[in-house]
């Protein structure tokens, strides 16, 4: 009788290590295979790859600060002084700045980050195979629920066979039934060691892209001013690290905000998506640990002219930090338009960062 359940117990481990093969191939397509551009790779997808969103973001404000086209006050206030722009990104920027009376930067950032035009860069490196399509890579990770579920049931059916076998007549001239379970449940573990989607977000490729980037000189992006291009390529790559200059110290203080140190501490240990610096190896490492998503869905309305941007964004270990770098509920744009769902938290069920509208995930 034992052998019946054994063969039903290794047929659910058999469809279990195939839905998580099926769903691991996923994770790891490429929809448009290209060869790395090098350092011809434009400001804001280096940024995405370096920073994620928020670092898109933030280059963008430094790169229309230097090229005198906004002005950011201390009190972390942004004004458009000269509403020309050569990039969609900062075009997005522009709107959600508003009228005369700027916008605070941390919803400003919120709103950016947010935007459709953001999470296309973000979807257009996951096609390329630079970053790994966090949908996919959720949907491999809810796969594995499947094996463990197999992996359950093979110890509950090794046990009941077990406690029949010793209470049956045939205990003594038939084969032990937790020889073989024994043997199922340890192939099963092996599976799902061997078959770990991984939680790296950037990909070798995308490690090797930005290695090609870094070079051995300094990278000056091809579209930015030739005075400015050297300082906002390294932020782009580096975030507020690249802001040594003690002609920076206004500008970084007003990027990292009042609460720099702490916030910076902790989200640079957590995740390669920091303003704090990104090396590729440390990048790998953060997102490893739990890094953001291009986060944010086109919900809700996101300045003036109608451009979305959510204040939802997420953290894919759990924790529940905002996307622009407050919780609070600011409006983006016009007065009775917010930033962000109700909650404005990050790995929210409705909201979550590699949810429906986060970047194709």
């Amino acid at each position: 009788m034992w052998n019946h359940l054994f063969v039903l117990s290794a047929a659910l481990v058999a469809l279990a290590l195939t839905a998580v093969s099926v769903f691991n191939r996923r994770s790891r397509r490429v929809t448009d295979p290209q060869g790395l551009p090098g350092r011809g790779q434009s400001l804001f997808e280096v940024a995405f790859l370096s920073g994620g969103p928020a670092r898109v973001a933030d280059t963008a404000l430094v790169r229309m600060e230097r090229e005198g086209r906004v002005v950011v006050s201390r009190a972390r206030r942004v004004t458009v002084t000269a509403d020309r722009t050569s990039d969609p990104v900062e075009r997005v920027l522009v709107t959600a700045v508003g009228g005369r009376a700027g916008r605070d930067l941390s919803v400003l950032r919120a709103c950016v980050m947010g935007s459709p035009e953001v999470q296309k860069i973000g979807d257009g490196l996951a096609a390329r195979g630079l970053l790994r399509d966090p949908a996919a890579l959720r949907a491999a990770w809810r796969a594995r629920r499947l094996l463990v579920l197999a992996l359950l049931t093979t110890l509950v059916l090794g046990a009941v066979s077990t406690s029949r076998w010793l209470n049956g007549p045939e205990w003594e001239s038939t084969v032990p039934p937790f020889f073989p379970y024994g043997v199922l449940v340890l192939f099963t573990l092996v599976s799902l060691a061997a078959t770990s989607p991984g939680k790296n977000r950037i990909t070798p490729a995308g490690l090797r892209q930005l290695e090609l980037v870094r070079g051995s000189v300094p990278w000056r992006p091809r579209e930015v001013e030739a005075a400015h291009a050297e300082l906002v390529g390294a932020f782009a790559l580096d975030g507020v690290a690249a802001l040594r200059e003690p002609g920076h110290r206004a500008l970084r203080e007003a990027i990292t905000g009042p609460s720099a140190s702490t916030r910076t501490g902790r989200s640079s240990g957590r995740s390669g998506w920091s303003t704090g610096t990104s090396r590729p190896e440390e990048v790998a490492a953060g997102y490893g640990a739990g890094a953001v998503l291009w986060c944010g869905t086109p919900a809700s309305s996101c300045g003036s002219s109608g451009h979305s941007g959510s204040h939802s964004g997420g953290h894919s270990g759990g924790s529940h930090h905002s996307c622009g770098g407050s919780s609070s509920h600011h409006s983006c744009g016009g007065s009775s338009h917010s930033c962000g769902g109700s909650s404005s938290s990050c790995g929210g069920s409705s909201s979550s960062c590699g949810g429906g509208g986060c970047g194709g995930s």
